[in-house]
């Protein structure tokens, strides 16, 4: 809009001076432009000013015309690209590692609606192709160097979900957004349970006002991988605090202590 602006501007402008038509006017006026040799020798004085104003104008404004094309053939280019996080991006959730975990989470938060943004190391990660699919934005970096969780918008956001699968990565990362945020939303995949019951209770007591979960896959997974193990049909298993709530389906044909009876009957500590 701009470079048309100033092509009609200077092609009236030539109107003006010459007394030309506009069709002459307006091609006067691309030919003085693009510098193109038809210089105004024998012209009033006038319109050898424009020319030389037109030339000026032209030279400022080539290289804003090559810019934009070479914009254009980028975006083209990278239309399949990672998208950046908007400016005034807020009330998101940062996940930090797209990984195997990661993946199903951001595929579950964008499910419910959920604005999120994903910070990834590694650029070959599996979960890229599932953001770029769903255009989430996505900051590239280690989440432990400095500039990269403000990228990620952190100071704005409503929850951090450190999912990597480094513990020392996932927990610098928890500090650090907390130092830059202390009442922010935290949840922290930790390897160790006891390691994660510790950084729980260590989080909670340094921000009593803020939100904090670490959870153990390992640990919510081992009894559900046991009951596989043992040939029982898992229906679920649910994390409850530090806890996992196992439902399996067994076979009672055949246990006398078992067949016919409710499980009230049937328990036994």
């Amino acid at each position: 809009a701009g470079l048309v602006a100033c092509v009609i501007g200077l092609a009236v402008a030539s109107m003006a001076v010459t007394r030309e038509p506009p069709l002459r006017a307006t091609y006067l006026t691309l030919l003085d432009l693009f510098a193109i040799n038809n210089p105004a020798i024998g012209e009033p004085a006038g319109r050898q000013v424009l020319q030389l104003f037109s030339g000026l104008v032209g030279l400022l404004l080539l290289p804003v015309l090559l810019a934009a094309v070479l914009e254009a053939l980028g975006t083209f280019r990278s239309g399949s690209a990672l998208r950046k996080p908007p400016r005034g991006l807020s009330g998101h959730v940062v996940l930090l590692g797209v990984g195997k975990i990661g993946t199903r989470v951001l595929a579950r938060l964008r499910e419910l609606n959920i604005p999120v943004v994903c910070v990834e190391a590694d650029p070959e990660a599996r979960g890229l192709a599932l953001a770029r699919r769903l255009r989430v934005p996505v900051v590239l970096g280690d989440v432990t160097q400095e500039g990269v969780l403000e990228a990620a918008k952190i100071h704005r956001a409503h929850a951090l979900l450190a999912l990597t699968s480094a513990d020392t990565t996932n927990l610098e990362a928890a500090l650090y957004a907390r130092t830059v945020r202390p009442d922010l939303r935290v949840v922290l995949r930790l390897y160790d349970d006891d390691f994660a019951t510790a950084v729980y209770r260590t989080l909670r007591a340094a921000h009593p006002q803020a939100l904090t979960r670490s959870r153990s896959v390992s640990h919510l997974t081992a009894p559900a991988f046991a009951g596989a193990m043992m040939g029982r049909q898992i229906l679920g298993a649910i994390p409850v605090e530090r806890r996992v709530l196992l439902f399996a389906a067994i076979q009672v044909g055949g246990h006398a202590q078992l067949e016919g009876r409710t499980v009230g009957d049937a328990f036994r500590a």
